[in-house]
């Protein structure tokens, strides 16, 4: 008597169609595979993507109140623009021990009476 190899079904991860082909296979076709992992993907790139919005945005807003290079303005007014002070992309100190925070090219530090210096750091657009 022959042995009878049992078959199993292979179903698509993601629409539970007949999976036909290797044995590692796990989705029917490619368009199944994409959908699926852009779905387990999704989360993180919602996450990235909102603090890019923020990084921009802080980005634009030191921009417009720096139009030559540097300037000065208030807590005030970067938060009435929309500035979120928790979000920046790196830190930078200089040789006397000030910590300029910056998004992207564009910094800015407290100052002693409380208002705020902005810069432009040239070496980022050279």
């Amino acid at each position: 008597m022959p042995i009878k190899k049992k078959v199993l079904k292979r179903k698509c991860e993601n629409c539970g169609d007949a999976v036909k082909g290797r044995s590692d296979k796990r989705f029917c076709c490619t368009d199944c595979r994409t959908q699926h992992n852009n779905e387990i993907n999704r989360n993180a790139n919602l996450f990235v993507s909102k603090i890019n919005r923020i990084l921009k945005r802080n980005r634009r807003i030191l921009a417009d109140m720096c139009p030559s290079g540097k300037s000065k303005t208030t807590r005030e007014k970067l938060m009435t623009a929309g500035f979120n002070f928790n979000y920046f992309t790196n830190e930078y100190k200089t040789k006397s021990g000030n910590l300029y925070k910056f998004c992207y090219e564009y910094g800015y530090i407290r100052l002693p009476k409380g208002d705020y210096a902005v810069v432009l750091r040239k070496e980022y657009v050279e």
